[in-house]
Parts: structure tokens; sequence; C-alpha cells
């Protein structure tokens, strides 16, 4: 019996400046910074320009905002990859968008309710109806969380990591960065750095293996962080999302690794054991479907070699 697939290969990218030959490690990482220095400055220059112009009462004029810094951002990567890379972004592809974001959605609004369902049965979190409230700021932080983190940590590091060093290597770094990118924020800790690394770093990045495109990571990302600062009110990553149809807070007394404290759920152990279920289903799911095969010898030998004299 046929075995049954879902999505592509990831494409790394062999042309332009990714072609294999010399030092290609390097050019890898030249790129890496390169495109995510483009990306930082395209969507900081939007972000500058709105704090200049767009009232911060205004909420829905700030979401408009966010989501056309978050179009600003795919359409300066697509662009980017097809000048540098001399490729069409297959990661971004437009067809399957919708259906992958969908899923995407899906699965992080479940696996949130998930969390939340064991730390309130379990007698670790109360939680606080609010009603109706507007979802302006909410929202709008989900859409450029969502679309801007996995666009550079997965579509940028993860991806020309893997280009340049192999999948291993790709995974444990853009992994760790992904964790202590979250350091800096408010009521952080080693342990929710930690927590952030392998249930979003690795479950994220084992969903773009999978499918070969971001979108489901974006759907999921964006999903989790919505029904955790929006549906429920906890804090996300030690950040208030705003007005909320729930207010959740940690029962005092219990440990924060149990928890998340005022970090927030995903850096307690349901979240971990949750995320992690999730993530590494999909990293065998990827691998059952000969998402990490090796490249060819031929490439291996031109990659790793570094001939002597000079391309033609």
């Amino acid at each position: 019996m046929k075995a049954v697939t879902f999505g592509q290969p990831v494409e790394l990218g062999d042309q332009g400046a990714l072609k294999p030959g010399r030092l290609l490690w390097l050019r890898s990482l030249l790129w890496l910074f390169g495109l995510a220095f483009l990306l930082v400055l395209a969507i900081g220059s939007l972000g500058e320009f709105a704090r200049r112009v767009v009232p911060a009462s205004n909420l829905p004029l700030q979401f408009a905002t966010q989501c056309a810094g978050a179009a600003i951002a795919l359409g300066a990567y697509i662009l980017a990859v097809r000048l540098v890379e001399r490729r069409r972004a297959s990661e971004l592809a437009w067809r399957p968008a919708l259906a992958e974001l969908a899923m995407g959605l899906l699965v992080g609004l479940l696996m949130f309710a998930a969390v939340m369902a064991i730390l309130i049965g379990g007698g670790l979190y109360e939680i606080t109806i609010n009603g109706a409230n507007p979802a302006w700021r909410a929202g709008g932080a989900a859409i450029m969380s969502g679309v801007l983190e996995e666009l550079i940590v997965r579509g940028v590091i993860l991806r020309l990591l893997w280009r340049g060093f192999g999948p291993v290597v790709a995974f444990v770094v853009s992994a760790a960065l992904f964790g202590a990118g979250h350091l800096p924020n408010a009521n952080s800790s080693l342990f929710a750095a930690l927590c952030i690394a392998i249930e979003a770093g690795v479950m994220l990045g084992a969903f773009y293996a999978l499918t070969g495109r971001l979108w489901v990571s974006i759907g999921v990302h964006a999903a989790w962080n919505f029904t955790q600062g929006y549906v429920f009110g906890a804090a996300v990553s030690g950040t208030d999302f705003g007005a909320s149809l729930a207010t959740s807070t940690a029962i005092a007394g219990y440990p924060h690794w149990l928890t998340g404290g005022a970090f927030g759920p995903e850096a307690s152990l349901p979240g971990l054991l949750v995320c992690s279920s999730v993530g590494f289903a999909a990293l065998y799911a990827a691998w059952k479907a000969g998402r990490f095969a090796a490249p060819p010898a031929a490439e291996q030998d031109a990659t790793l070699a570094a001939p002597a004299v000079a391309e033609g």
C-alpha cells in the first residue's frame, strides 16, 4: 500500500546565492543575516511610521496597520527570494494557503484549549468570564507575531541553516534562538525559554518540514497567541494582549514550572507536554515522509570539499 503524503519537501534553495559549490555554508550564513535584516528593516520602518501617524486609541486602524505590516513582510520575503535565490518562494505558495492556514488555526486553538483544560481542571488556574470585548489589539498582535516570527525563525534561520549545515544543526540552533529571544520578556526565566524552544521551536519547525510551507506554522502560532491572550486572557510570553473574553490567572502557591506563573501557560509543564507531543509527532511524520533525506552525493561533495579551482 502506498503511503499517504502531505505537503512537499522544504525547498531550501539551490540557485543564485545558494547554488551548490564552494563555501555554501558561508553564503547561507551571509544570506541568513541579510534576509533577516531586510525583514526587520521593512517591518520596523512601517512600525515607526505607524507610531507617528496612527493614533494609539484608534484600535481598528492599528489593526489594519499591523495587517499591512504582515503583508509587507510576506511581499519583501517573496521578492528577496526571487532576486537573490532566483526561485519562487514555494514555502509561501498561494494556492494551498487558505486550507493550510485554516488547519494551523484549528490546531493552535485546540492545543491551547487542551493546555487550559488541564490547568483549570487540575486546579492550577482560575478563570473569570469578562464578556464581549473588541479583539483589535489581540488580533493584530497575533497576526504580526505569527507572520513575522515564522518568516524570520523558520523561513530564514531554520531554512538557511538547513541549507548550509543540515537539518539537525538547523533545528537545534533555530529552536535555541527562538527560546532565547523570549528571555528579555517580562517574568521570563531559563525554564520558560527552554519551554518555548522545545514546544514552539521544534513544533513549528516540524510543521514547516512536514508541509514544505509556512502556512500551517503561521496559523498555529497566530491561533495559539490569540486563544491564549484574547479567548482565555492569559499572559502571552509575559505580555498582556489587552481586552479579552476571559481572564485566566495561575493560583498562588504552585511552582512556576507547573503553572507558567506570570509568563503564561506556555511556560507550564502541561504546555510543554502538549506542544512537545504534537511537535515530535509532526517531526516523526516528516521523517517518515523522507523530508530529511540527505542531498545527492554529488552535491554533498561540492558543498563540503571546497574545490581549489574557481567555478566556471
